[in-house]
């Protein structure tokens, strides 16, 4: 599970912030949380709430790129920047990252700076009696090279000097059978964001979810169950393979979404998805993004988590998270939403606010923070009348 992140220089994020997902003793047991392999009790949701352009989704962000560069960055070109950006008011200077997470029952730290152009360090570390590290790589300006030093990794000395200053060792490692870095790129999270911000629903978006139910029975009669259950009208949902003809002449196989709805004296019709209404759609679309992770264990990350959807449809999203039965692995959801509604579903630890000032630099904080507020305060209320910052100026 992911205890918690923290960056600056990042976006529109110039000051180092963080978030966390840890709970402590002051936290009624009620709130959905998940007991972490290390003992460690930690939340299953994170709300994300704030203004329009005021960084929500760029306090996603740094999870995705961390979670990008440390599995995926050594098929990148050798030439390629890093896909990141530094706050507009400090491009000369480095960003750094820092996550902490249990993983085969121990905590984890990875810390991370770099430039767009290399990283110039990067370090693993795994706690026993205290943190110790299993690598440490630093840009050695003088030698122009890296020097690293190991305990317990595996790559050999002379691969890890030469990894690309554009990619991770843990990544690196990976291609070359190191076990421990295998097992770290192995970790699964799904999201709705790409580099350019939120991916919009629409027929790809659709075909690739059919795509994921057409293989998984019993993910797809959940889904259906839900559906179902959250009144859409559906009594059923089929995916079905399709074949289009392209213009050189090729075919190409592809799988859609099919509504079956029940009507009056036992009569039923289907709909093709894309007839659908668009908060069907995307129920559909989200659930094949949750449904993955909370079978397998993970980090969804969803920006605009109520797009398209009623605000009566969030709790009962969110009660997938919470409830033992369909979160058997303790996965989390982090998530931007517009739809206030929210604070009165969740607890105060497991709400961030967003806001930008006038220079624009964005800041970041926990609800719990805020002082003299109280467990039993109406959050709504309360934050539609500016008590808690984090509302639009207008």
């Amino acid at each position: 599970m992911l205890h918690r992140y923290a960056f600056s220089n990042f976006q529109s994020f110039r000051e180092r912030t963080a978030v966390s997902w840890l709970l402590d003793g002051r936290v009624p047991a009620a709130v959905w949380s998940g007991q972490a392999t290390t003992a460690a009790r930690v939340s299953t949701v994170m709300a994300v709430i704030g203004p329009n352009a005021s960084g929500k989704t760029a306090l996603l962000k740094p999870i995705l790129f961390l979670d990008w560069f440390m599995r995926h960055s050594f098929g990148t070109d050798p030439s390629a920047p890093l896909p990141l950006r530094p706050h507009a008011a400090a491009q000369n200077e480095p960003t750094e990252f820092e996550v902490e997470a249990d993983f085969d029952g121990r905590l984890w730290r990875y810390t991370l700076r770099c430039t767009p152009q290399r990283v110039l360090h990067e370090a693993l570390y795994v706690k026993h009696e205290r943190m110790r590290y299993v690598f440490v790589r630093e840009w050695n300006e003088s030698s122009q090279s890296y020097d690293v030093k190991q305990q317990d990794f595996g790559l050999a000395p002379a691969e890890a000097r030469k990894v690309r200053p554009n990619a991770s060792l843990i990544a690196t490692a990976a291609q070359y059978g190191v076990p421990l870095a295998q097992r770290l790129v192995n970790s699964h999270i799904s999201t709705n964001i790409h580099q350019f911000g939120r991916v919009v629903n629409d027929t790809d978006q659709l075909v690739r979810a059919a795509t994921h139910f057409a293989t998984e029975e019993s993910q797809r009669q959940q889904l259906v169950r839900l559906l179902a259950a959250w009144d859409l009208g559906l009594s059923d949902l089929q995916v079905r393979e399709m074949e289009a003809v392209l213009p050189d002449g090729k075919t190409e196989k592809f799988w859609l979404p099919f509504g079956i709805h029940r009507a009056a004296e036992g009569v039923s019709f289907e709909l093709p998805f894309a007839l659908e209404s668009s908060g069907t759609q995307g129920a559909f679309v989200l659930l094949g993004r949750l449904l993955p992770v909370l079978a397998a264990g993970g980090l969804a990350v969803i920006d605009e988590f109520e797009n398209d959807l009623h605000p009566h449809m969030l709790e009962p999203i969110l009660d997938l998270f919470a409830n033992p039965v369909t979160n058997p692995h303790r996965a989390q959801l982090l998530f931007t939403c517009h739809a206030m509604e929210v604070l009165n579903i969740l607890h105060k630890s497991q709400v961030m606010l967003v806001e930008k000032d006038e220079n624009n630099e964005s800041s970041a904080w926990r609800l719990d923070s805020v002082d003299g507020i109280r467990s039993d305060d109406n959050f709504y209320a309360k934050y539609m009348a500016g008590a808690f910052g984090a509302v639009p100026q207008l």
